[in-house]
């Protein structure tokens, strides 16, 4: 399959909106190809054609919001003022927000570790980049640039996923302020 024919395109685009639009209202881990073929109006094979199965799909599907959160956590500036964080964070925070029900599934109990594998992996990288440009908080020469930023990938997912399971009705700048605080220490 050639994935630069507009057809294998536009089948993509449909299944990866297929599943998000299933993955917004269901677990995913109860979503079969069979209901994404249908949702997206094409073939069960078409799936498959593309996809091994509902976690890769998943995972193809939420690239863009994965690689969004990730500049996003690398653009937070260490001389931000102490009570304002940087606008990238607080789009970033508010992007989670109103997408909450997909985050909640994908990050939650039940959700796909794929995704949040995937998630951690993105951050990190972004954030060994972020280093390596010489944007790196203070007071950690001793610790290996990769090691501190999966530190710090790690401590974003776990804020967003106990943000949005509910626990923390925080607003999305508060937690966006929040977060930047925690970056920089």
């Amino acid at each position: 399959m050639n994935l630069d024919d507009p057809r294998a395109q536009r089948s993509r685009a449909r299944l990866r909106m297929a599943i998000l639009e299933l993955a917004a209202v269901k677990d995913p881990a109860s979503i079969t190809m069979s209901e994404v073929a249908k949702h997206a109006d094409v073939n069960r094979a078409t799936v498959y054609q593309h996809f091994p199965d509902v976690n890769a799909l998943v995972t193809d599907a939420m690239e863009d919001a994965v690689a969004h959160v990730a500049r996003a956590a690398a653009l937070c500036p260490l001389d931000a003022p102490r009570n304002d964080a940087p606008q990238p964070l607080n789009d970033l925070f508010q992007h989670i927000i109103d997408n909450a029900a997909l985050y909640r599934r994908m990050l939650g109990p039940q959700g796909s570790a794929r995704f949040t594998a995937r998630m951690r992996e993105r951050l990190t990288t972004e954030l060994v980049t972020t280093f390596h440009e010489g944007r790196r908080p203070a007071g950690f020469d001793d610790v290996p640039d990769e090691v501190h930023a999966a530190y710090l990938a790690g401590a974003l997912i776990g804020v967003i996923a106990h943000w949005i399971s509910g626990d923390a009705p925080v607003s999305a700048s508060a937690m966006a302020l929040a977060f930047c605080r925690l970056f920089r220490r």
